[in-house]
């Protein structure tokens, strides 16, 4: 598969089939997030994965896309490890990264997902649930699970609306 394939058309899947998802599948997920860019090698990211039904039914009360959770085979918790800190914005930036090469693994491997952002409004709750501990703070939340088949169309505006003069 060529790199511009799959950012192309690779979509956020929000419905799931049900099916599990292999251990190895989502190790293999978390091992392409390690390879992101990070500033002075610092890698500043930490994962929760989380596969207990009951675990995602109390993590979905934390958030409005609720059912993308409660549905989801298993969530990757993304967090930032604010003992690593080199650059707080840059660090930002590299958990960013991270998140996109989960996506894109996922992708590869059949498997769909959703990076969930808006969780994050709530995340000294779900930081006190999880018991993650105070050096971690939750950045994202990316649902996995195989599509029930129904996969949306994407569309971007052209590149000359993004261009400054």
């Amino acid at each position: 598969m060529k790199v511009e394939d799959a950012i192309r058309q690779r979509r956020s899947i929000r419905r799931y089939s049900g099916k599990k998802i292999k251990d190895s599948d989502i190790m293999d997920i978390l091992r392409s997030g390690l390879w992101a860019p990070s500033g002075l090698n610092n890698q500043p990211w930490k994962f929760l994965v989380v596969k207990e039904k009951n675990r995602l039914e109390k993590i979905a009360e934390f958030t409005r896309y609720g059912k993308v959770v409660k549905d989801a085979a298993a969530i990757i918790c993304v967090f930032l490890d604010n003992g690593s800190i080199y650059n707080r914005e840059k660090d930002l930036m590299s958990i960013g990264d991270c998140i996109q090469n989960i996506l894109l693994k996922s992708y590869e491997l059949k498997i769909g997902s959703c990076w969930l952002g808006e969780i994050i409004n709530r995340k000294d709750e779900i930081h006190e649930f999880l018991k993650t501990g105070p050096d971690n703070e939750l950045m994202a939340v990316v649902a996995l699970g195989y599509s029930d088949g129904k996969i949306p169309k994407g569309r971007r505006k052209g590149i000359n609306s993004f261009m400054l003069e």
